[in-house]
């Protein structure tokens, strides 16, 4: 069933990539969701119109949860596929090459799979459960780098602007530690980047399951640790993550977990 399963999310993703690479640049319907920072676009529709086709196609029962498809997709499988078909919206609609599509795979409530693609770079980060995680087929592993004062990080902000202030303070508590703090405006492309070693650490708050289901794995995968604030074993139903190649986890939940 796992090679079955894996073969039909690389052909979503691979698929919703290509309808992303046609929008980009030419995109013209924006509409608004919660919140007027919170956008949708015909890329976003339909790029996740082309991944639930390719699963449906393949496995007519499984359940399917996605993020234009406000509902699950329920049904009585044990497998339930999570869906981010654009990963990056606003950078997306201002032509900025950061964005990304996430497909994660769980079965009986357990991530199995997770597969995030970069169209514009052409690089899959891909993780199965106890088998490691790869770029592109090749075997990724997160930094060895184990002090705050040499890592570069990265973080996000919520499209409800109200919480903001909450906030600040922790942004600046890290800007004054960290050798620096990044925000590339795609979670789920974030915790790839802490994966593959090309910066050490993530946290934000306010985040949904297609935002880190497939990431998040990919990072334990590739060596590295993921938590809640609290330093709880992770959830993509946590709102919160923390995601870090595991040397400088406990220095930087410490300053999270005030």
């Amino acid at each position: 069933m796992n090679t079955k399963i894996r073969q039909v999310l690389y052909q979503a993703i691979y698929e919703s990539g290509e309808v992303l690479l046609r929008h980009f640049g030419k995109v013209k319907n924006v509409e608004f969701k919660s919140t007027e920072f919170d956008i949708v676009t015909e890329a976003d529709k339909e790029s996740e119109s082309c991944i639930i086709n390719v699963i449906r196609s393949n496995f007519p029962i499984h359940q399917i949860l996605a993020e234009e498809k406000v509902n699950d997709i329920t049904t009585a499988s044990e497998f339930k596929w999570i869906i981010d078909p654009l990963d990056g919206t606003t950078n997306f609609l201002h032509g900025v090459p950061i964005f990304s599509v996430s497909i994660a795979v769980e079965q009986q409530g357990k991530i199995i799979m997770g597969g995030v693609y970069h169209p514009i770079a052409r690089e899959l980060f891909f993780a199965e459960r106890g088998e490691g995680a790869w770029l592109n087929n090749k075997p990724i592993s997160v930094s060895q780098i184990s002090e705050i004062s040499k890592s570069l990080l990265v973080t996000g902000f919520p499209y409800e602007r109200s919480n903001i202030d909450r906030l600040i303070p922790y942004v600046r508590e890290v800007l004054v530690r960290a050798h620096g703090l990044l925000r590339l405006g795609s979670a789920a492309l974030d915790l790839c980047y802490v994966a593959c070693g090309r910066l050490e650490g993530f946290w934000e708050f306010f985040l949904n399951p297609w935002d880190t289901a497939a990431g998040y794995l990919i990072v334990e995968e590739a060596g590295g640790k993921v938590t809640d604030f609290a330093g709880n074993p992770y959830s993509p139903y946590t709102r919160q993550i923390l995601a870090t190649n595991g040397r400088i986890h406990n220095e930087l939940l410490s300053i999270l977990s005030q």
